[in-house]
């Protein structure tokens, strides 16, 4: 086993260079610091690196996906399709916009959602919208669900919140919904310190968003809607730009990552590792893989060989007492599945080649207590 002495390898690391903190002291020397010329600049690059005409910051991944609910008018009564298996906050957000999200299975191999089990959904009628969450950075089928999407009549919002850069048919996630949210929390892809942002094609969207986050409007005191203060501050949008610029070069990091620990730990019949399907980039924002038994000796091992691992997620939305109050679960056999086996491991862009060779060999060295 690893010596205990040897430094830890933290399943997650934010990425704070020098260009960032010269851009964040320039900000603060100027004074300006709230939604100014900086978050302008970072709404504009990242628009453009999306492909859509229109991207408006937000305060926070969870802040955006309750504007982008609004922002396309879904309100009391209206039919959410979703999946159980994620953070809560994508279903959050429909219930905060009065909405009810209606919860269907996920595929096994992808953890996103099963585009049948939206069909079924579809077929029964009376849904509003798809919310479609990229997990662990792998795009969910989005053109499925996108065509479902079209020939239903409902609209298709992404949850692109683990995803930024993934990818579907050579298309980067965040352009084939009305809207998208993006999140720049602190362990993701790109971090802005907390920050989210809303893509979209659609210029009344993208009006309709900036008067939710930021109420004052376009003249001072004219209030046209009841909004919020979601806005992002000017250090945040100075930190994106910088952030936005590295993240290329940092998910193939990522993805190279990724393919050393595949390569490492192939061949164990206890373990079932993350799938790439055809015609899919992912960005691996986690490594997730399934083991099939003895996950919790498997995480007490790597935690006494210094090696951060991680389960997300333990539980469905549904199984959480503030779902469970409002009698929203329901039979999800695959997503259930997956709480008993996901594990991730460290693939961030800090890791070492020692790093990956560690985690390999840890993993394999307690391959020998399997069965």
């Amino acid at each position: 086993m690893t010596p205990r002495t040897a430094a830890a390898i933290s399943i997650a690391r934010p990425i704070i260079g020098e260009e960032e903190k010269r851009q964040v002291l320039e900000v603060l020397d100027s004074g300006v610091l709230i939604a100014g010329r900086r978050v302008a600049e970072f709404e504009a690059a990242f628009a453009a690196y999306i492909g859509v005409p229109h991207a408006v910051a937000t305060s926070s991944g969870s802040s955006a996906l309750q504007v982008a609910m609004l922002a396309l008018g879904i309100g009391p009564g209206d039919r959410v399709v979703t999946t159980p298996f994620t953070f809560a906050a994508s279903s959050n957000a429909v219930i905060h916009a009065g909405a009810i999200p209606v919860f269907v299975d996920v595929d096994p191999e992808t953890c996103n959602l099963d585009p049948g089990a939206v069909e079924d959904q579809l077929r029964r009628g009376g849904v509003r919208a798809i919310l479609a969450v990229h997990l662990y950075g792998l795009p969910a089928d989005i053109v499925t669900l996108r065509s479902l999407a079209d020939r239903y009549g409902v609209l298709l919002i992404e949850d692109c919140a683990q995803a930024h850069g993934a990818a579907s048919s050579g298309r980067r996630v965040g352009s084939f919904g009305e809207a998208a949210i993006f999140s720049f929390y602190p362990t993701k892809n790109m971090t802005t310190g907390e920050g989210g942002m809303l893509t979209t094609a659609d210029p009344a969207v993208a009006r309709r968003a900036r008067l939710l986050v930021d109420p004052r409007g376009e003249a001072e005191y004219a209030y046209e809607v009841v909004g919020f203060n979601f806005r992002m501050t000017e250090m945040a949008g100075a930190m994106g730009t910088v952030q936005l610029a590295a993240l290329e070069g940092r998910n193939r990091q990522r993805r190279e990552h990724a393919r050393r620990l595949t390569e490492g730990l192939r061949g164990l019949s206890w373990l079932s590792l993350p799938v790439e399907p055809d015609g899919l980039h992912h960005v691996y924002h986690q490594y997730t893989v399934r083991v099939r038994q003895g996950r919790d000796a498997l995480i007490a091992h790597l935690a006494s060989a210094g090696i951060g691992a991680r389960v997300y997620y333990p539980s469905l939305v549904t199984q959480t007492p503030a779902y469970r109050r409002l009698s929203l679960d329901g039979i999800y056999p695959n997503a259930l599945r997956l709480t008993g086996e996901v594990l991730s491991l460290p693939v961030h862009p800090s890791l070492g080649e020692d790093d990956l060779a560690r985690i390999v060999s840890a993993v394999r060295e307690f391959s020998g207590g399997q069965r």
